[in-house]
């Protein structure tokens, strides 16, 4: 039994092939199958005409020392020793 099946989603895997209705299993926090999932889950989510895009990360962040907050630390370290 899986944990989740993501079922009927429009799956865009990212290797360039042509999106595909398909369902995604998921078990133990990883991606057992693609394809048509017949198994029973824990839980199942429609996804009847929304995109799925199985092993995507988002490297978006709000971490604070992110590379803008370095350029101004050291824009402002540059200005103060300006006479």
């Amino acid at each position: 039994m899986h944990d989740l099946v993501i079922r009927g989603g429009r799956v865009v895997d990212g290797t360039g092939a042509p999106a595909r209705t398909a369902d995604v299993a998921v078990r133990g926090g990883r991606i057992v199958e693609v394809g048509r999932v017949d198994s029973a889950a824990v839980q199942s989510i429609d996804a009847d005409g929304l995109t799925v895009s199985p092993g995507f990360i988002d490297p978006h962040t709000h971490y604070a020392r992110s590379c803008c907050g370095i350029l101004r630390r050291r824009r402002r370290a540059s200005t103060a020793s300006r006479p």
